[in-house]
């Protein structure tokens, strides 16, 4: 039997524990606070990132993975495995997944898939555990490689922010968005789309959020009492907690996959941050 090895980049989310239950190698992007970098959910836990941008006046910066750093990991891992499958975030909000390629084009004779999620936090991280969980079961390359692929084009996003500040100086929405936004008191419902953050609506008002959320996703006739839903949350216990009561309540899906948002994609989204992943029919 082959033995195939997933890889990752630590914006896909995966609670510690469960990646090395599962033998998946998770690769650190790199937070910022000024002069201190730290590596995601490595050297700060979620918790610890968010309790230090709540008290901190320095808006933190991320950076990618570096081909450097795939490179050692892939040659590592090779020596040990038959094949490797890499899933990293989306090359549009990324350069970690053209760093995966050129680690990959510089290691001769060594069976390696790198795919594009094109998809940000637990969205993927939920498919790189299944796929994760496929390896585990003996199933061919090829299988897993199809099923990831057709799960990531089924994927959903739904998220909220609790600010747009953090995403306007992160570059990923404009200013115009962002002050008429925070002046308003309005809370945009996020998705992604092409691999980008994309507004799928608005909310006036913290109290109506996750009625909102619910309310939109039941709209557009998704059907999740057939699948395991994926939360995840920006240090925010209670709201993750209101939002999974929610939607239980209005879908009834088999169960619920929990993660925390790590201080990459909180560096960009702000404290607040809470999200839905799940599947389209």
């Amino acid at each position: 039997m082959a033995h195939i090895k997933i890889i990752t980049d630590s914006t896909a989310d995966i609670p510690k524990d469960l990646a090395q239950q599962l033998n998946i190698t998770v690769v650190p992007l790199t937070v910022h606070f000024g002069d201190q970098s730290y590596k995601d959910w490595y050297d700060l836990t979620p918790a610890e990132f968010f309790d230090k941008l709540k008290n901190s006046d320095i808006i933190p910066t991320t950076s990618q993975v570096t081909p450097a750093a795939f490179e050692e990991v892939f040659r590592s891992e090779i020596e040990q495995n038959d094949s490797i499958i890499c899933i990293t975030l989306s090359s549009k909000a990324s350069g970690t997944y053209q760093s995966a390629v050129i680690a990959k084009n510089s290691i001769e004779n060594a069976d390696i898939e790198i795919i594009d999620s094109m998809s940000l936090s637990y969205g993927y991280g939920m498919i790189v555990i299944e796929a994760a969980k496929m390896a585990k079961e003996g199933k061919p390359k090829q299988e897993i490689i199809e099923q990831v692929k057709y799960l990531l084009d089924k994927l959903d996003v739904y998220f909220i922010v609790d600010t747009l500040e953090y995403l306007k100086k992160g570059g990923r929405i404009n200013l115009a968005t962002a002050v008429i936004g925070n002046i308003l008191n309005i809370k945009p419902v996020l998705g992604i789309k092409d691999g980008l953050v994309v507004p799928i609506d608005k909310i006036r008002g913290s109290k109506k959020v996750i009625p909102k959320m619910v309310k939109l996703i039941k709209a557009r006739g998704y059907n999740l009492s057939n699948q395991v839903v994926g939360l995840a949350h920006g240090s925010i216990p209670d709201k993750l907690e209101e939002l999974k009561q929610a939607i239980e309540q209005e879908f009834h899906p088999k169960g619920f996959t929990i993660s925390e948002v790590g201080s990459v994609i909180g560096a960009h989204a702000g404290p607040g941050i809470i999200g839905v992943f799940f599947m389209r029919d």
